[in-house]
């Protein structure tokens, strides 16, 4: 099998493609014919080493956490799939840059058939994000206002829709390009980050969703209504902050989750939610699709066609 690997933390210039053994399925796992990736921020931060003291792993490793592609072995406790299914999935920390990978099988949901391979593989991570930052922490409810932080990227685009789908009135924060991209998605209001202070605002929010953090994060608490909730995927939110302004705020790592997965893939197949791919990418080219998501002005998602 053919993978991307990463000897040394640093620039994703240094990573390497390399010819490796076909990885074996444990009990509960599946080996994958991998046909499609898809990059995001956390791929790029723990090449560069980032991540190396929250996310300890051993060199050289193939990075990567989205996969979509075909079944070709199962492990002997795997009832529910068969060699031939068609899957995709939040796969692990690691892994997804290869053309062969092992994968729990609980992590793993069917492609809709509607959906091609990179499309698919630009789904699992993003969209588990979405909706665990709206539903499971956000606590999102119909009639509820919410400000959605980086609205056009990989996470971002999903959480706007997500959360119009549950009745909630959105507004996004992005760059005056991807207004109307934005607009599209279902947010009512769209503030240009770079020409606008969303901290000016008057009116509040019940939920925010951060997933630019720094000042970005910090000043979010003033536009919180009293019980409101600050949901944040990049760092922890000051809870002194949050008592200062009778908030909440909470920070997550997105939980694997194949029945969630599923139940998203639905939409996706259904055309509830949709999915925009920003640039597509060969295995060879990894470095390139890295250095893309870094630019940090991506619409949608940056994915790898494994099988190109």
């Amino acid at each position: 099998m053919k993978a991307i690997r990463v000897a040394a933390y640093g620039s994703p210039d240094a990573m390497t493609l390399a010819e490796l053994d076909d990885p074996v399925p444990g009990d509960d796992e599946v080996l994958i014919d991998v046909a499609a990736a898809s990059v995001n921020p956390i791929d790029w931060k723990i090449v560069s080493g980032a991540m190396k003291a929250f996310i300890p792993l051993p060199l050289p490793f193939t990075p990567g956490v989205d996969a979509a592609g075909t079944v070709i072995a199962v492990g002997r406790n795997v009832t529910t799939l068969a060699p031939g299914d068609e899957v995709m999935g939040f796969i692990g920390i690691v892994g997804a840059f290869a053309s062969r990978a092992v994968v729990d099988a609980a992590r793993l949901a069917r492609k809709p058939a509607s959906l091609g391979f990179v499309e698919a593989a630009a789904i699992p991570a993003a969209s588990l994000t979405a909706w665990q930052a709206l539903h499971e922490h956000g606590a999102l409810q119909a009639g509820q206002t919410v400000l959605i932080h980086a609205a056009a990227g990989g996470v971002g685009s999903v959480a706007v829709q997500l959360a119009k789908l549950a009745g909630a009135r959105v507004t996004g924060t992005a760059s005056a390009g991807n207004r109307d991209y934005v607009q599209s998605l279902g947010a009512t209001e769209v503030i240009d980050y770079a020409a606008e202070d969303f901290a000016a605002r008057v009116s509040k929010f019940d939920v925010v969703l951060d997933l630019v953090g720094g000042d970005t994060q910090a000043r979010s608490w003033s536009v919180l209504k009293p019980g409101g909730i600050l949901v944040s995927t990049v760092s922890r939110p000051d809870p002194a902050r949050g008592h200062d302004v009778g908030a909440i705020g909470k920070n997550f790592a997105t939980r694997a989750d194949g029945s969630l997965l599923a139940t998203l893939a639905a939409l996706y197949a259904s055309g509830e939610l949709r999915t925009h791919i920003d640039s597509v990418f060969s295995l060879p080219k990894a470095s390139h699709a890295l250095a893309r998501s870094m630019s940090g002005h991506v619409r949608g998602k940056v994915t790898l066609d494994v099988a190109a």
